[in-house]
């Protein structure tokens, strides 16, 4: 659709002929924009409630530069993930307002003005080992504008740590776990709380951990009924199904 053609439907809903329903539904469907080499997706907001992200990792500075620039001007936000430490530091110079935090390895320009009720989402961690995933997941969450309550080094191993956090658990309205290792923690978490839980495997664990895949599998098999889980690693995954269900939520408020 180019500037005619959206001219010619904000003209049909401004005289009365095409109800605005009908007008956003075919809003959806909006084209993509050139960048370079990079095909923005500048209208996947519209349609799934969550902007196209830049994947990073793989991608050139110009190419990471082109997509964050695209995004930026259709939504006055953008988010990258997976940047590394060197490419960070020359968007640094070409995004001065964005930031990086090394951690999740987020590159964060603005915020989405969207925002959720104030009960949190609960982002529960294993170890601090599993940081990394951890912040991918809250920041992009926060990027979003929902509010998170982190719980970190709480696995199983030492359980008493996960029931001292008890309320904060329960007061949550939905629980990102993530866990590497034998990948238990979410099983708990699934028999303590009536919340959603999503479980994130990670890729820490020594070797027959097999970089994630027991988690993975652990996981995918617990005993606890109704875990929703994502890739090895997928904060950000975890995230984006989490924004789901509060959207979901806030429209039926």
């Amino acid at each position: 659709m180019n500037e005619s053609k959206l001219g010619e439907l904000l003209a049909q809903v401004s005289a009365g002929t095409l109800p605005p329903d009908q007008a956003l539904e075919r809003l959806r469907t909006l084209p993509f924009v050139e960048a370079g080499e990079v095909l923005a997706d500048t209208h996947r907001v519209i349609r799934q409630g969550f902007p196209e992200a830049v994947y990073a990792e793989g991608k050139t500075l110009a190419q990471t530069t082109d997509a964050l620039t695209a995004l930026l001007a259709a939504h006055g936000c953008a988010l990258a993930t997976r940047v590394n430490p060197e490419i960070a530091a020359q968007l640094q110079q070409r995004f001065p307002t964005g930031g990086y935090d090394a951690v999740s390895r987020l590159y964060r320009i603005g915020q989405m003005s969207a925002s959720f009720s104030t009960v949190p989402v609960a982002v529960v961690c294993a170890g601090t080992s599993d940081l990394p995933v951890a912040e991918e997941a809250a920041q992009t969450l926060e990027f979003a504008g929902a509010h998170v309550n982190r719980i970190t080094d709480v696995g199983v191993a030492g359980l008493h740590r996960l029931l001292a956090r008890l309320d904060d658990l329960r007061a949550a309205g939905i629980v990102i776990a993530i866990a590497g290792m034998e990948g238990a923690l979410p099983s708990v978490l699934g028999g303590l709380v009536a919340t959603p839980v999503i479980a994130v495997p990670t890729s820490v664990g020594y070797g027959a951990s097999l970089k994630g895949i027991a988690a993975l599998l652990g996981m995918l098999s617990s005993c606890a009924s109704g875990l929703t889980v994502v890739n090895i690693d997928n904060g950000f995954g975890a995230a984006v199904a989490a924004l789901r269900i509060l959207r979901l939520r806030s429209n039926q408020e």
